[in-house]
């Protein structure tokens, strides 16, 4: 496997107007605020946009960033074996924030962002766990349930895939509200075009 570039805030600063920024977060996260410039392309539908992708790549260095790095790490594994050479941001937009760069957010965004995926997942699981412990006290063999959530954990980091996250991303405060953000086809149009 090819080893994965990875570009720091402090370095993609300077060049941003020369990368092509795409963010592979939900659109609720996206829309919460993302690196300026950024299109969304979510994770789910990164195999949809690979022909778009390629076009961009051909033209110049392509830039995947997601919350914390973890997805975009992910998409461009998925690029490099598509043969699409990308470059993950570390620490994704967090860390952008975190530097001190600006965060574009779409007009009409909610003021209140969901939360970041993998804190969701965090939680969802979480909560799975403790519900099986607790409703075991009444309903024997319910522990079980938190037993697969924890196999699933499990599973998930030695796959680098996120079955609950997939299905977290589906919920309606993970997608954009009527007339916040592009659809994907737009955006794939406006890449294919662009430069």
């Amino acid at each position: 496997m090819a080893t994965l570039t990875e570009i720091t805030p402090a370095q993609a600063h300077p060049r941003l107007a020369a990368l092509t920024v795409v963010d592979v977060r939900t659109p609720g996260e996206y829309a919460a605020g993302h690196v300026p410039g950024a299109v969304n392309v979510p994770l789910d539908q990164l195999d949809r946009a690979l022909p778009a992708l390629r076009t961009v790549a051909a033209r110049g260095e392509l830039l995947i960033v997601c919350a914390s790095g973890n997805r975009s790490g992910r998409a461009c594994e998925s690029l490099a074996a598509a043969g699409i050479p990308a470059a993950t941001l570390v620490g994704g937009t967090s860390a952008w924030a975190a530097a001190g760069h600006e965060v574009q957010r779409p007009e009409g965004a909610p003021a209140r962002a969901p939360w970041v995926m993998d804190r969701q997942v965090r939680f969802t699981a979480g909560g799975l766990v403790l519900a099986g412990l607790l409703v075991d006290l009444a309903l024997p063999g319910t522990r079980w349930v938190s037993a697969a959530v924890g196999a699933g954990l499990v599973f998930s980091a030695v796959t680098n895939t996120c079955a609950m996250g997939n299905l977290l991303s589906r919920l309606p405060h993970n997608r954009p509200r009527p007339g916040q953000t592009q659809d994907l086809d737009t955006t794939l149009a406006t890449l294919a075009e662009a430069r």
